[in-house]
């Protein structure tokens, strides 16, 4: 009787032991195989280009800078042609204004600049007129057709003219520009100190215009 006793706290000795060894076993094995975290670096969100900041250098599109009055254009694929053209200064500044009349005779003021920068870069704006209904530009924020633009920059340029402008050959030009919070711009202008006329810029990015034909 003893014996079987013996025998009995034996077996669930050896038992008990051969539970732990697997037990043991089976955490270090899960230990082994288990693959650490794997670190997700975030995913960076692109800064968003300039308004209006377009590059042409070593592209094929045509150069806006090469324009001359009476050339034949496409503006997304809708023909024009350069009546005109104002050349501006200001403050060691210089850009050109192109006056373009489509094939429903409407006219639209292309302006073309190289900013500097690291490396240069052109701005090529298309202007489309809004009625000011007899605002003037200010030097604080202003609201135009229910959005706020604040002041960017503002002076009096000198211009000389080429082609159908209308307007003197040499003379001055007045101007205010303004920008929105979600990157729209607004520009006031007066030549000679006449009439304010206000435009919304668009901007065109490289091979939105393209030459058909260059004035002789």
């Amino acid at each position: 009787m003893t014996s079987m006793v013996v025998l009995g706290l034996s077996i669930a000795t050896v038992l008990l032991l051969l539970g732990a060894f697997l037990a043991t076993l089976r955490q270090d094995r899960k230990g082994r195989t288990a693959e650490p975290p794997v670190e997700v670096a975030p995913l960076e969100t692109p800064l968003p280009a300039p308004v209006g900041v377009v590059g042409y250098a070593g592209s094929d599109y045509a150069d806006p800078r090469t324009l001359k009055v009476g050339d034949g254009i496409e503006v997304h694929g809708s023909p024009a042609r350069v009546l005109g053209a104002m050349f501006i200064s200001w403050q060691g500044q210089e850009w050109t204004e192109f006056l373009l009349r489509d094939t429903a005779r409407r006219r639209q003021w292309l302006s073309v600049e190289t900013r500097q920068g690291d490396p240069p870069h052109l701005e090529v704006f298309m202007w489309t007129e809004v009625p000011t209904q007899g605002m003037v530009p200010a030097k604080s924020m202003i609201v135009m057709e229910g959005v706020e633009f604040f002041p960017i920059e503002r002076g009096t340029a000198a211009f000389r003219s080429e082609g159908e402008t209308g307007l003197p050959e040499r003379g001055l030009l007045d101007f205010a520009d303004y920008r929105a919070s979600d990157g729209r711009l607004l520009s006031f202008e007066r030549i000679q100190g006449g009439s304010w006329t206000a435009s919304y810029a668009n901007p065109l990015a490289p091979g939105s215009i393209a030459v058909v034909s260059r004035a002789p």
